[in-house]
């Protein structure tokens, strides 16, 4: 029972986090919110306008076109998502994004993710 109780304590923190972020960035048309949610198995990323409440492009590691390529939730699957991400964003006409880490920390796959859209040519 301890140890799920830990485990209750670092997600209820991760939401505070996340909900104090959002209190100060708002995604609009011109630049759009770059979100990421880390999940136990798989990664999932979307492009968010909040002024109308509509998700642009969304995709996850376990999304059909990416399955085959990307195995898990690492550091080489959060590169090739960010890889993808930033290409979907340029297809639509998105060049600068505002980055949302959820309340994650931005080390390890948060990074290798942000890392990876950058070096694609999105600015944050």
């Amino acid at each position: 029972m301890k140890i799920l109780k830990k485990t209750l304590e670092r997600r209820k923190g991760r939401i505070i986090r996340h909900i104090r972020a959002r209190k100060k960035i708002v995604g609009t048309l011109e630049k759009p919110r770059l979100c990421i949610f880390k999940g136990s198995r798989a990664l999932f990323s979307q492009v968010i306008n909040d002024i109308e409440g509509k998700t642009i492009i969304g995709i996850g590691t376990n999304s059909k076109g990416v399955r085959e390529s990307v195995k898990g939730n690492n550091k080489e699957a959060a590169a090739k998502l960010g890889k993808i991400m930033a290409q979907k964003c340029k297809e639509k006409g998105i060049n600068t994004v505002i980055f949302d880490k959820g309340g994650f920390k931005y080390h390890g796959v948060i990074k290798a993710f942000a890392d990876a859209v950058r070096e694609e040519g999105i600015k944050f």
